[in-house]
């Protein structure tokens, strides 16, 4: 989910998203130091019993020791819970035989973090819960096996620590905080890494090809913040910065009368508001007009009940424990005013003309996110419903029942995807895409659970509009190119997630010779030659992916 999506980001856009966001919300807080403040939070507000219950199993090792036997259950819990909030992981997985290469990076990175935090007084202390934490195999021990049961038992009260600990902080806290860019702030996501490069999307394709070849690769569950098509639409602002910061003050400007009209009720915080913005943005259903009044009672209805929710898991102005009902009043009535008042319509313009603005590069991005997902090395996973677009908030509007009956239908009206484009709107063409790539990866399964990976370049001056790779199983070769980072190259006037060929001009893939030849395109329903130059153009001429399989 995390790999996929931020390969479809613009990370040349960090900097000038970060402004925008710090200058909206009078903010200055980075995602790290709001994040470190949220997992301090928790830590003493929410899990103080087994903060004490780790620290005293800790005390309890040392005690068995006459070297550190002094020690204080104080000093051990100052750095206990440096280190839990210094943690870069949910969990690590030490036992009897000691910690994983894996884990000691994680422990290396965490113990440099609380090391700045501690007073030098604390730095031996620092040292020794390395060591009894896995640093020293409780096995290595020897036959004390007193000893070695202490040991393991702290090791395992402290995994239980900060697992949770990680999960209510960051996904169930600061990504309610912190809304630089809601496409980031995703489960498995880190909302401080806007973009993941091309290159290194490749390499982690290829590693998990070689070392977890039937790893479950997906793009929406029941418990994500947002569908994956929102995402994608919100991933499209990280292309045009500049647009959005215009956007973004246009509405602000334009939601003041609103604010007025609440009277003695609080408006929402600069942040609230900003990230109730995107939101919308993500959720707006693509065939719908800022008047269409019932259809508009439906949106507003869900995104009434995720408003709340969010508020209350930010746990700044309110919470589930002490709810502020003033807020949370404010709150709602802002959002009604916006979506169901005479005196929003100027918002819901704006807001409609921006969703139609991100439309197709949004659903471009999606139409990606799909051929990469189903084609790269892994078992592709397809959440409840998601074969149509997916524009769901966070739990419980993900899980919403899904009319069977209505996919079904489309199912057997379908033919290759590109003779969908023209009603790309109404989803029928990521249906399908995946209907596609299901089919192909059923007709050849050894091909997609044990064929090698290869990246591939591409050159010219929108090579960066573009990803590709290889996959071959004996003599069964497939080709996959696709799309990104558009926005900017899409004709306004066509609606269309297809980029003009125009736009590609002297952009080429260039194809090992051994690659070479010819090719079915699955999503085009035509043939096509492979030479060792390809011009991107002829590849992309229908669809903004091409899904290439040795030709029967």
């Amino acid at each position: 989910m995390d790999e996929v999506s931020s390969v479809l980001h613009d990370g040349s856009a960090d900097d000038a998203l970060e402004k925008i966001w710090s200058q909206a919300t009078q903010d200055a807080s980075t995602y790290a130091v709001q994040m470190e403040a949220a997992r301090r939070q928790i830590l003493r507000e929410g899990f103080g019993t087994e903060m004490n219950t780790a620290a005293r199993a800790l005390h309890d090792v040392a005690q068995q020791d006459l070297d550190t036997r002094d020690i204080t259950l104080a000093s051990i819990r100052r750095s206990l819970r440096e280190l839990v909030v210094a943690f870069p992981v949910y969990r690590t997985y030490a036992d009897a035989s000691g910690r994983s290469a894996q884990d000691w990076t994680y422990f290396s990175q965490a113990l440099a973090r609380a090391r700045r935090r501690l007073a030098p007084i604390d730095h031996p202390v620092l040292d020794l819960l390395d060591r009894w934490l896995g640093g020293e195999a409780p096995r290595a021990l020897g036959g004390d096996m007193e000893h070695a049961g202490t040991r393991a038992y702290a090791i395992a009260k402290f995994q239980q620590l900060t697992a949770p600990i990680a999960a209510k902080a960051v996904e169930d806290t600061v990504f309610y905080r912190y809304g630089r860019l809601l496409s980031r702030n995703e489960v498995g996501s880190d909302p401080g890494q806007l973009a993941l490069p091309v290159r290194a999307f490749h390499a982690l394709a290829e590693a998990r090809g070689a070392q977890f070849p039937d790893a479950m690769l997906a793009t929406a569950t029941h418990d994500h913040k947002r569908g994956e098509d929102s995402r994608m639409r919100l991933a499209v602002l990280s292309e045009i910065p500049q647009e959005w910061s215009v956007a973004l003050a246009d509405l602000l400007a334009a939601a003041q009368p609103l604010r007025e009209a609440l009277g003695a009720l609080p408006p929402p915080t600069p942040a609230d508001e900003v990230m109730l913005y995107q939101t919308l943005i993500g959720a707006w259903p693509l065939d719908l007009g800022p008047e269409d009044g019932g259809r508009l009672h439906g949106l507003l209805e869900r995104v009434a009940s995720w408003q709340i929710k969010a508020l209350r898991e930010a746990k700044r102005h309110t919470n589930w424990v002490f709810p502020n009902t003033d807020y949370e009043a404010g709150c709602d009535s802002f959002l009604r005013l916006t979506l169901s008042d005479g005196r929003g319509k100027a918002v819901r313009a704006a807001l409609a003309a921006l969703v139609q603005r991100l439309a197709p590069a949004g659903a471009l991005n999606a139409l990606a996110q799909i051929t990469l997902k189903y084609t790269v090395p892994g078992v592709p996973d397809l959440y409840q419903g998601t074969e149509f677009w997916d524009f769901s908030l966070v739990d419980p509007d993900n899980r919403r029942p899904v009319d069977y009956r209505v996919h079904a239908a489309a199912l057997t009206h379908l033919g290759a995807p590109a003779e969908c484009l023209p009603h790309w709107r109404d989803g029928r063409m990521k249906q399908s895409l995946i209907a596609t790539l299901l089919q192909a990866r059923a007709a050849h399964p050894d091909l997609f659970a044990h064929g090698s990976y290869l990246p591939l370049e591409v050159s010219g001056p929108a090579a960066n509009q573009a990803i590709a790779f290889a996959r071959q199983h004996g003599e069964l070769k497939l080709v996959v190119v696709a799309n990104r980072l558009c926005a900017g190259l899409l004709d306004p006037a066509a609606d269309q997630p297809l980029v003009p060929g125009v736009k590609l001009k002297g952009t080429g893939l260039l194809v090992p010779a051994e690659l070479t030849g010819a090719y079915f395109d699955l999503a085009a329903g035509r043939t096509v030659s492979l030479a060792e130059t390809t011009p991107l153009a002829t590849l992309l001429e229908h669809m903004p992916v091409a899904v290439l399989l040795t030709a029967p």
